[in-house]
């Protein structure tokens, strides 16, 4: 059985009492996801570093960031300053080996992301060179938006590769991710589940990151 990750992510959670919120899921989630939109990459706005920096202070679990922005490399100091511990880029912006060499240096954990409509063929060439890949299952920008099922082949795809080259790169799903999609994405090869309104949205969201992880790791056993 692979490790399997929950990330809530923390757009869904109540701003106005953060700490509490994350206090509720402190004990079920194996990292916290912070999205970063920039109203240019996507066509929102959320949060910045003083944001992480806040989230830093009331959690010691690993803060991921991922970083929806047309311009990330000006901003990985400021982040990993902040309290990131890893920070996440999307392929379709370009400049991939800069930005994978400037958050090394800054000793940042890496990610790649890729849209939906994106090849797999796009981030192959760097699977050995980051820590994580994200495969978006809607497109970034606004949250409850409904599960892409297509993107499954993309995550298929990475499995086979990272597993055949002996590969420690996780493989994260963002988009959709509920008690009903969590196990075709586990099914699929994803072992890093993001997930907002389904655990911050629930009556009780550490029982709902309990069962979401439950739920990925029956599918992966049936």
């Amino acid at each position: 059985m692979p490790t399997l990750q929950i990330a809530p992510s923390i757009l869904a959670a109540n701003f106005a009492s953060l700490g509490a919120s994350i206090a509720l899921i402190e004990q079920e989630a194996d990292v916290l996801h912070v999205d970063v939109m920039d109203g240019h990459f996507v066509p929102n706005l959320s949060l910045g570093p003083p944001v992480v920096a806040a989230i830093r202070s009331c959690t010691d679990l690993p803060l991921d960031c991922h970083l929806m922005m047309t311009n990330p490399g000006d901003y990985l100091d400021a982040f990993k300053k902040a309290g990131a511990d890893s920070c996440t880029v999307h392929i379709e912006i370009g400049g991939t080996a800069e930005l994978i060499a400037l958050g090394r240096t800054l000793g940042l954990k890496i990610g790649l992301a890729l849209n939906p409509d994106a090849k797999y063929d796009t981030v192959a060439p760097w699977l050995d060179q980051i820590d994580l890949l994200l495969c978006m299952t809607v497109f970034p920008g606004f949250g409850g938006q409904s599960f892409i099922g297509d993107v499954m082949e993309t995550v298929a795809a990475a499995r086979a590769e990272i597993d055949r080259r002996g590969l420690a790169t996780i493989i994260q799903v963002d988009g959709g991710i509920d008690l009903n999609t969590v196990p075709t994405a586990a099914v699929a090869g994803a072992t890093n589940f993001v997930a907002g309104t389904a655990v911050f949205g629930a009556a009780d969201p550490a029982a709902a990151a309990r069962a979401l992880r439950q739920a990925a790791a029956d599918a992966i056993a049936a």
